[in-house]
């Protein structure tokens, strides 16, 4: 006895093909409906509609192994169209959970931007304000930073590039070596007062100065 094959209800039967007898023992491939709508490719790649689920997985991913402020993750979330309200839910959120934390952000970009890479409060202050850290923890946060820290971090910062100036005249020496610690954050005053005692040590004449460079 032949065998009838039932089909459930909310499938379609065998295609054409199987019909007219060509293919026969073979399974027809199911097309996606809409494979071509913006719905349904995030849907296959498993990216959440809901705007909130969307905005903190955006945030999360880019705070894996990288500490980012709340103005750096606002920004890419406005990039990627997260509704205002959406955002600013995840955001606090993330706040009172200690995921965004911009005083701590800024105590240690100065700690490692000074001593890493030297840089003067000036510089640094300049650098969090580019992150959206508000004044006051801008403020606070570069006051680890005393003069006499800031002025021994600029002398070594000379000392390391005294011996790439020698064979170049005293005024041309001082204005690389000034100019360096300008870019650098160091106030005139202190940058003067550190090249020339580097160059009174090599036995540098430096009558004259003085003088603001």
């Amino acid at each position: 006895m032949t065998r009838r094959t039932e089909w459930p209800e909310h499938t379609a039967g065998p295609g054409p093909a199987s019909a007219s007898g060509e293919g026969t023992g073979r399974r027809s491939r199911s097309r996606p409906s809409d494979s071509g709508s913006p719905s349904s490719s995030r849907a296959e790649k498993g990216e959440p509609r809901d705007p909130v689920e969307q905005a903190r997985n955006i945030c999360l991913r880019l705070l894996t192994g990288t500490p980012r402020t709340r103005k750096q993750l606002a920004d890419a979330l406005r990039k990627r169209d997260i509704p205002d309200e959406a955002a600013e839910e995840v955001l606090s959120r993330f706040e009172d959970v200690g995921l965004i934390d911009d005083a701590a952000f800024a105590d240690a970009w100065v700690e490692s931007r000074h001593h890493g890479r030297g840089l003067a409060r000036r510089a640094l202050v300049r650098e969090l304000r580019t992150k959206g850290v508000a004044s006051s923890v801008i403020d606070e946060a570069v006051g680890q930073l005393d003069p006499e820290q800031e002025e021994q971090t600029a002398r070594e910062l000379v000392a390391r590039k005294l011996r790439s100036t020698r064979g170049l005249d005293r005024d041309k020496r001082l204005r690389r070596l000034a100019g360096m610690l300008a870019r650098k954050g160091y106030g005139e005053g202190m940058a003067l007062r550190v090249v020339r005692r580097a160059l009174e040590e090599e036995g540098e004449d430096t009558d004259g100065l003085d003088e603001p460079f």
